[in-house]
């Protein structure tokens, strides 16, 4: 009997959603960003035009990667990894400063920014030295063996482009797929625990020293974030200004291109604040209906991860899982004041052609690990 052919698991919820996330993006970039882009380079869709071509060729790249055996990377994750870092290393000598920061490399015309490169490399690293190091996982050494590469590129991305919000992903990303892939829960509350002592030390200590002036302009942003007022024509000038745009914003919003506060009030609005932008025009129901979008993205990709053929593709889609929670969680706490100010772009909205070829990139490799639920 003639064998019948596999068919292939497309999971479409998944690419409806995407699909969602990128025109509803391009949608609200142009409304936030028309009004400083006619001012500065006479064109009001200039934003818009600059996202939408990184926003195709990302489409393209995903579906080509929902392709491509996912297992693949098992072996090219070392090339990888070594390209990510010549890549940090490459901004050192060949970088382009925009908005005073050294973040960018320019490959045949295209503006590339290898910090999220690092991102995708260590998913795919840490998926491979998980898989090999296995049962060793448990112990001190082979925790710290794991966790060591992805650190390194956590430490580059830092020490080379001043990029903390960038080095926090990647640490994150690896913690996360670490935590699920390891038993026990006592090495992460000691270390979690030290971490919050740590950090609320730290606030304390801040929030109780009255000298400002040379003080590392992290610090400042953390006295911005504990009182926003105080520091109105400073560091909390932004966080404050997107609170206001929230508050106005309603239930319901001020309805679309109606934005009172992306007139020059929030600087570089399109960026990591556009969630308060949304919050203006569309209300709490336009800001919860984004957040539904994006739990339900993740809830896709927990299912895809349960029911991934081997654990290596597990791994891969928790990695890609964790580095969009993370970024949706933190950028909505910058926003909204929960944390300072980071600088943290929200997937597939905030104006970034790097970060949204990228992330459609790692979405593509999703789909081809669910291609393949179901097949021997």
């Amino acid at each position: 009997m003639r064998r019948e052919r596999e068919e292939s698991y497309i999971d479409y919820s998944m690419i409806f959603i995407i699909l969602f996330l990128l025109v509803f993006g391009l949608i609200m970039l142009y409304s936030t960003s028309s009004y400083e882009a006619n001012l500065d380079y006479g064109d009001s869709a200039y934003y818009f035009k600059h996202q939408l071509i990184p926003s195709i060729l990302g489409l393209v790249g995903m579906v080509v990667l929902s392709y491509i055996p996912y297992r693949i990377y098992a072996r090219l994750a070392m090339p990888i990894y070594i390209a990510a870092a010549a890549l940090l290393v490459a901004i050192i000598p060949f970088g382009k400063t925009i908005n005073g920061a050294k973040r960018w490399i320019i490959i045949a015309g295209v503006s590339i920014q290898p910090a999220e490169v690092a991102k995708v490399a260590a998913i795919i690293f840490t998926a491979t030295i998980i898989i090999k190091l296995k049962k060793n996982l448990t112990t001190l050494k082979g925790f710290g063996i794991a966790l060591m590469f992805p650190a390194v590129l956590a430490g580059m991305v830092y020490i080379i482009t001043r990029n903390l919000s960038s080095a926090i992903i990647i640490m994150g990303i690896t913690v996360v797929m670490l935590f699920i892939s390891t038993p026990g829960y006592r090495m992460y509350i000691i270390v979690a625990a030290g971490v919050l002592a740590f950090a609320a030390a730290l606030v304390v200590i801040i929030a109780n020293s009255n000298q400002t002036s040379g003080m590392n302009y992290r610090f400042e942003r953390v006295l911005a974030w504990l009182d926003p007022q105080a520091h109105a024509s400073g560091k909390g000038f932004q966080t404050l200004q997107a609170l206001y745009a929230i508050g106005s914003g309603g239930i319901f919003g001020k309805g679309l291109g109606e934005s009172m506060q992306k007139m020059g009030f929030i600087p570089e609005a399109q960026n990591d604040m556009i969630f308060s932008i949304i919050c203006e025009e569309l209300g709490l129901f336009g800001a919860i209906a984004v957040m539904l979008m994006f739990l339900l993205l993740i809830w896709r990709l927990m299912v895809v991860a349960n029911n991934a053929p081997d654990m290596f593709g597990a791994l891969l889609v928790i990695g890609v899982m964790g580095h969009i929670a993370i970024q949706v969680i933190l950028n909505i706490a910058v926003v909204t004041n929960t944390i300072p100010n980071t600088g943290i772009t929200l997937p597939f909205i905030s104006y970034g052609g790097s970060a949204v070829i990228i992330q459609l990139a790692e979405i593509g490799i999703a789909l081809n690990v669910a291609r393949n639920i179901g097949r021997d």
